[in-house]
């Protein structure tokens, strides 16, 4: 367990808060694929040895900690909002949209939420926002886990289908190798029409 972690859970225990969600999202920033957003349910106590923002940990322990998650989660939801609606509503709404359903398709329900980053959110229930969460609050550090792999998983599915710009080697962010192909290719299906690709 990161020993930096904060004791936010147990501060929220004290106010009476006993069923704490976080969230995080994944796919923010590229210029192909959706936006996912998860969120994690975290009984005291749960061991999940390694567990860190997901940037900080290798694919391997990624994978390890996205079924260790799963199974022992009091409660965990995915959801995903594609380019299209990325395009029409733009990025920041998208991931406001994706945490909410979230929200709406976790269960049990959540009586507090802990979200990273510092973004006005849609959410009606008691929700806080922490910079650098998902580094700093177990709960979202799951949740980082959990929308990074599946986003992943879904990226290394769509490289099957659109075999010319090899998504499974940028995740569709946008790498030299990406523009370069999106030059010679022009955009296909999951591009996001929106964004700068030059």
């Amino acid at each position: 367990m990161a020993s930096n972690f904060l004791p936010i859970e147990t501060k929220l225990n004290k106010l009476g808060f006993f069923v704490i969600a976080g969230i995080d999202e994944a796919g923010r920033g590229p210029l192909a694929g959706p936006v996912v957003s998860a969120a994690v349910i975290l009984e005291k106590g749960t061991r999940l040895p390694g567990l860190d923002d997901s940037k900080k940990v290798t694919k391997k322990r990624r994978e390890e900690l996205y079924d260790q998650i799963i199974k022992k989660a009091k409660g965990y939801s995915i959801s995903i909002v594609g380019p299209s609606i990325i395009d029409d509503i733009n990025i920041l709404n998208a991931v406001r949209v994706a945490n909410d359903l979230c929200i709406k398709h976790l269960k049990p329900k959540p009586d507090f939420i802990v979200i990273d980053g510092r973004d006005k959110q849609i959410i009606k229930a008691p929700f806080q926002t922490i910079i650098k969460g998902d580094q700093r609050v177990r709960s979202i550090a799951a949740a980082s886990i959990l929308a990074k792999v599946f986003r992943d998983r879904l990226m290394e599915h769509y490289s099957k289908k659109y075999e010319k710009y090899s998504f499974e080697k940028h995740m569709g962010y946008g790498t030299s190798l990406h523009r370069k192909l999106i030059k010679k290719h022009g955009f296909c299906e999951i591009h996001r029409k929106s964004f700068n690709v030059k």
